[in-house]
């Protein structure tokens, strides 16, 4: 238990863990075994200082996450082909470009022609050279509706042309319609289809290629896709995968082809995909193995494994997709700003193994929770103080009633009964007793799920300690409010006093208003199979965050929390500055030894504020702070005042009060003082007059 978790009240955040499995929808079926899954992942890093990383390389958990360009332990391989000038064996410039992928000339078609503004050319970065190969040219008046016309009827060689063709002109995403989309899914699903012609390697890559460039359309333009098309496209992309020999050619940025033929008989195979800075497939960042590789979960970005119930010497064949721009479902709407990656496997036909398991590993979709230890001895020290302070004060106020009249003490009495058993519940409920293990369930159902957000029902006791905690807290600041109103009356009728009508009205109040509020929170927000609407996962407290990690004001920390305490500080604010004003003000009736010094005055404004419970409007200060150290400052501040907030509340309204009313028992206390010896001395010569010793006794009342 971490008990700096106080900060919780205005600084929370909703931890939720998003993990989903899901099998696409298909409107064909097709001969091969095949499971895709669906994922979102979240990770944390923890910093080691172990290696010096290059170029712009990142370090995590010890180790360097790359740029794409760049490769190695530390990042100081090169990884790319250079900028290439014209020069006498190419008229075109290409920009620096990774190994394996297609560069895209810096000239444009002319305006004149039907792809204006569209690059004239492209070349493919070799990756044993580390030079480009020799460019693509496109006719810049050739368009997709042609090329899908002619491909079907094509020669090889025409085909690798009309290949090549397609993924300049599906190059720029900006350009990339419904229309057009459909047609190249067709075209590169015709160039895939035919065994012979991808025996022609560079048709293939540059098929793939066009695939992957399709993938970086925007969402949108996905909606009046011909889904048809896409859905032939995927199964052919499956065939080829089992057909193709390995390449890393067929690794491209937004999707991979990856193959395993068989050979000797094998039990698993791992498939792994690496980090890197840019959220790109490289070919050197795919592994494959036909045993478990032991490998750090911090640089690992996906894995599959693929487990079989005996030997298994078939082929083998991965489609990687990095998002799920091919598997629209019509009843699964996403509603996480997460990437969704698909990986399609593939076991080749008459495989004879009866059962196949699948086992896909996301990135560190966990989060670390981690708290200054400053402020968790603040915490669990200010917390234990209070509660047995507010108890000492309950229980002197309650014994001497008699001197200060009914209504008071009700106040009193209510704000320590509620704020005590709040630090109660904070101290043993904050922390949800039932932890999900971070691990991987898989779903033998072939199902397309409701949301790409996982949903746990509701278990154990924290949607109970969380309504607690939102009913005491509203229930603490609803009577510091009424203790506020109290003073007011009292100042405005300095004669009559409180009206008799108002303890009964306190009451009502004190303890109705904020069962309305958790009420409303709990109907409006909570069900069973979804708890996480009305409280947090890790934390037994009020949800605050949307999925994308932001402050979200229809939830219920808002308007079930956050606005209502909102209120009653602005409101108590405002009686405290008219206490302080009436009080300071000097009656220029009084004679000078009935008037009230400054220091009593300020005493009385500053217990006032401490009943009201001011000290949390630092906790709004705390959640516009953007500064990391200033928010460090405030969080110390938060906590130390809050969390001793009792200590607070026992010093001004028990101990004080009691020592005033005691004097004997503060004179016994005040420490000996010691008779001073005087002596005077005159400097000036001749003028010295006779020595004058004194004694001036400070005990007791003698002047």
């Amino acid at each position: 238990m971490d008990y700096s978790l106080l900060l919780l009240i205005f600084t929370s955040a909703v931890f939720e863990k998003t993990w989903c499995l899901n099998t696409t929808e298909s409107t064909t079926s097709t001969p091969n075994y095949s499971i895709s899954a669906t994922f979102s992942s979240l990770y944390t890093t923890v910093t080691v200082p172990s290696l010096v990383c290059e170029n712009k390389g990142i370090l995590q958990d010890g180790i360097c996450i790359c740029p794409d360009d760049w490769t190695g332990t530390t990042c100081n391989i090169q990884n790319f082909c250079p900028e290439q000038k014209p020069s006498h064996t190419s008229k075109f410039t290409f920009p620096k470009t990774v190994l394996g992928q297609f560069a895209s000339s810096v000239e444009r078609c002319p305006p004149e022609t039907t792809n204006a503004g569209m690059h004239q050319a492209s070349a493919l970065c070799n990756i044993a050279t580390h030079s480009f190969d020799s460019p693509n040219i496109l006719n810049c008046s050739l368009t997709l509706d042609a090329i899908n016309a002619w491909v079907s009827g094509a020669t090889p060689e025409q085909k690798q042309n009309l290949a090549s063709s397609t993924q300049i002109l599906t190059s720029i995403p900006e350009r990339l319609t419904p229309h057009n989309i459909t047609n190249a899914a067709q075209i590169t699903n015709i160039l895939l289809s035919d065994q012979q012609t991808t025996q022609t390697t560079d048709i293939a890559i540059s098929a793939v290629a066009t695939i992957s460039q399709l993938l970086n359309a925007s969402h949108e333009m996905y909606s009046s896709v011909d889904h048809t098309a896409i859905s032939e496209l995927t199964q052919t992309l499956q065939k080829l995968s089992l057909r193709e020999k390995p390449n890393p050619l067929l690794v491209q940025p937004k999707m991979a082809v990856q193959s395993l033929k068989g050979q000797t008989p094998i039990r698993q195979v791992q498939l792994t995909s690496f980090k890197g800075l840019n959220d790109n497939f490289l070919p050197d960042r795919i592994k494959l193995h036909i045993t478990e590789a032991e490998v750090s979960k911090h640089i690992v970005d996906l894995q599959m494994n693929v487990t079989f119930s005996e030997d298994f010497d078939k082929d083998i064949g991965f489609v990687l997709y990095d998002n799920d721009q091919f598997f629209q479902s019509k009843s699964f709407k996403p509603s996480l700003d997460t990437k969704r990656r698909v990986i399609s496997a593939n076991l080749q036909e008459n495989s004879g193994i009866d059962q196949v398991q699948f086992a896909v590993t996301p990135s560190a979709f966990d989060i670390n929770y981690q708290y200054s230890e400053a402020l968790h001895w603040i915490s669990i020290t200010g917390c234990a103080l209070s509660v047995v302070g507010l108890s000492v004060t309950a229980l002197y106020q309650i014994i001497t009633r008699k001197s200060r009249g009914g209504t008071p003490t009700l106040l009193v009495v209510n704000i320590c009964l509620s704020m005590t058993v709040f630090y109660l519940l904070f101290i043993f409920g904050i922390n949800n007793p039932v932890q999900h293990v971070n691990g991987t369930k898989m779903s033998g159902e072939n199902i397309v799920p409701e949301s790409d957000h996982h949903k746990y029902s509701d278990q154990g006791p924290c949607t109970a300690f969380t309504a607690l905690l939102q009913y005491f807290l509203l229930l603490t600041f609803t009577w510091n409010t009424l203790y506020g109103i109290n003073v007011f009356l009292l100042f405005k009728n300095s004669v009559s006093g409180t009206p008799p009508w108002f303890p009964q009205v306190a009451m009502a109040v004190g303890w109705g208003l904020p069962a309305v509020i958790v009420g409303i929170s709990l109907g409006s927000t909570y069900r069973v199979e979804e708890p996480l609407g009305y409280r947090q996962e890790e934390f037994c407290w009020l949800a605050s965050l949307d999925h994308k990690q932001k402050f979200n004001i229809k939830k219920p920390m808002f308007w079930g929390f956050v606005l209502p305490l909102l209120l009653m500080l602005i409101s108590n604010t405002a009686i405290l500055l008219h206490f302080s004003y009436k009080i300071c003000r000097t009656n220029p009736n009084l004679n000078k030894s009935r008037k009230t010094s400054l220091t009593k005055k300020m005493m009385s404004s500053f217990s006032l504020a401490v009943m009201l419970g001011l000290s949390w409007v630092t906790g709004y200060i705390l959640m516009i702070t953007q500064e990391k150290n200033l928010k460090f400052i405030l969080s110390v501040v938060f906590c130390l005042l809050n969390t001793t907030q009792g200590v607070q509340i026992f010093i001004l309204f028990a101990l004080r009060p009691f020592l005033n009313s005691n004097p004997a028992i503060l004179n016994s206390l005040r420490a000996p003082e010691i008779g001073l010896h005087k002596k005077t001395f005159f400097l000036w010569k001749n003028k010295i007059p006779e020595s004058n010793d004194s004694y001036k006794s400070t005990d007791g009342d003698s002047p």
